[in-house]
């Protein structure tokens, strides 16, 4: 041991301990493995994935270096360092061949597509994805049986389960990481980790690694950084803030804890059900790029009966919820929240309103049904009959709901949204009963603040010093503090992984190795 180290009790030591294991987790480890380091890859939930095994799939990769740094700079906002910049722009230049190398573990085939950003800003154009389109052999229904995702999430995971396996890296689920252990001058050396086996002091020789994911599941922390409450958690319950918490007991800055990446949707019928049904997704589309050119079936009413909002944002995922982030301080109260969804029976038969997308395996996915009158029957949507009925389920004046429907319409014929700015390929009218009524409520996806972290991702103190010793990987202090980037949470999660993984396994270990890496 390091003689300007104390004398730490540890029931085991390892060079590397990864906290989480998502996207950002996996690849960390898979990182610090291959730059000869000794680790141990924690999950606190039952099973793997996270969020990350949620999601649609596609990994956001630069197909121009120059140009597609400048877009980024953009969406990320002025507050992200250049450097830090540099490194995640560098990294999703060079994704393609990175999977391409995880690929020949099992076979999975790779395929890439262009795809713009979701703004017109310059080098829009200048980025692409990349997908693990198939894995031969491969059921995620029958080997993530817990995880209902969206496309093609559960292949990424997969692919990368799959290289953790190969790795022989120790995995160990139902593990929670509580508390980091300090040295005397705020050093970290390792954790206190929980299990159904009880507590354990681990020793990390060279780093930790936090890939806790963000606060999603965490109100107590949404209602320190943010305004608009309540907020429906979309996926899982593991994210909790875990990581925000072990890295501000180390004296971690945060920043951008205000973004989220969110829109908005429905309450389950069981007040018991935990996550929010998120809304249709519909196509992303970049103003004065692509247009949409799909119909959106719905409106959305406030209380006193109103259209207040653009119901279709370029990237209505990212950004929907923040036009219900009103407070009225006369009312002292958010008169957005809950908004009223409404279409009437042509839309209702236009296609489902609503999706389910969680990774728990206590919870029973809801399955939305094609027609949307399965929710109609369990009380997720309401029916009127008449324009009455309507402002009676939203609680507003009956002439104040007629004048919005009448003026709506009026906006479909004339084909232009001048009241709100709706893309004209997205109009569809409501006028024709009977209509169907959603309660709608800002819906979290997943957050984007944490604690700061410089190229390396070593977590930073107030002074702008890293903490020896510490790192963060993925959604957990994720650089976009502006616009989200639409896939670019997926390759922040393997370029950081990477980054975070290969760093921590280069330190000198503060300590010898010891045999005592087993549990």
């Amino acid at each position: 041991m390091d003689e300007h180290q104390p004398n730490q009790h540890f029931d085991e030591t390892w060079d590397v301990l990864v906290v989480g294991f998502g996207f950002a987790g996996g690849a960390a480890a898979v990182s610090a493995h291959d730059a000869g380091a000794d680790v141990l890859l924690i999950e606190k939930m039952p099973d793997p994935g996270g969020i990350s095994i949620c999601a649609g799939g596609g990994i956001r990769s630069v197909t121009d270096l120059p140009r597609g740094r400048e877009y980024l700079r953009h969406t990320v906002g002025p507050d992200v360092p250049d450097d830090v910049l540099d490194v995640m722009a560098e990294g999703m230049a060079n994704l393609e061949g990175y999977f391409r190398r995880l690929a020949t573990v099992n076979g999975a085939e790779i395929v890439t597509r262009d795809r713009g950003g979701n703004y017109p800003f310059p080098g829009h154009d200048a980025l692409g994805i990349v997908e693990v389109a198939s894995i031969p052999g491969f059921d995620a229904r029958a080997e993530y049986p817990h995880a209902r995702g969206r496309l093609l999430g559960p292949n990424v995971f997969k692919l990368l389960h799959d290289n953790v396996r190969a790795r022989d890296i120790e995995v160990r689920l139902g593990t929670a990481a509580e508390r980091l252990i300090l040295g005397p001058t705020g050093e970290v050396l390792g954790a206190v980790i929980r299990s159904a086996a009880g507590t354990r002091r681990v020793g990390a020789r060279r780093g930790v690694i936090l890939a806790t994911g963000g606060f999603e599941a965490a109100p107590e922390l949404q209602r320190k950084y943010w305004q608009i409450r309540p907020v429906l958690p979309a996926a899982t319950r593991g994210n909790t803030g875990d990581g925000i918490r072990m890295a501000q007991a180390a004296g971690a800055d945060l920043w951008h804890m205000w973004h989220f990446h969110g829109s908005y949707g429905f309450r389950h019928h069981d007040p018991a059900y935990p996550f929010g049904l998120r809304v249709k997704r519909l196509p992303d589309w970049n103003p004065t790029v692509k247009e949409p050119d799909v119909r959106m079936s719905w409106i959305i009413l406030d209380g006193e009966g109103r259209r207040f909002m653009n119901e279709y944002h370029p990237y209505l995922q990212d950004t929907g919820h923040r036009p219900l982030d009103q407070f009225d301080p006369v009312t002292q109260r958010f008169p957005k929240i809950p908004a009223y969804l409404v279409v009437d029976e042509d839309g209702r038969q236009l296609y489902p309103l609503g999706q389910a997308v969680l990774n728990d395996r206590t919870v029973e996915p809801y399955a939305w049904s094609a027609d949307n009158l399965q929710e109609v029957e369990n009380g997720i949507l309401r029916k009127a009959d008449s324009v009455q009925e309507l402002a009676a389920i939203v609680g507003a004046n009956p002439a104040v709901v007629a004048a919005s429907l009448e003026r709506w319409n009026q906006v479909v014929e004339r084909g232009r949204d001048a009241d709100q700015g709706r893309p004209g390929g997205s109009l569809f009218p409501v006028r024709k009963p009977p209509f169907y009524v959603g309660e709608l409520w800002p819906v979290v996806n997943n957050t984007q603040g944490g604690p700061a972290h410089d190229a390396h991702q070593r977590v930073l103190n107030s002074f702008g010093e890293p903490i020896p010793r510490l790192y963060e990987a993925g959604e957990l202090g994720s650089i976009w503090g502006f616009l989200y980037l639409g896939a670019g949470n997926l390759a922040e999660c393997f370029v950081t992984g990477q980054v975070s993984g290969a760093h921590a396994a280069a330190l000198r270990p503060w300590m010898p190795a010891v045999h005592d890496s087993a549990a």
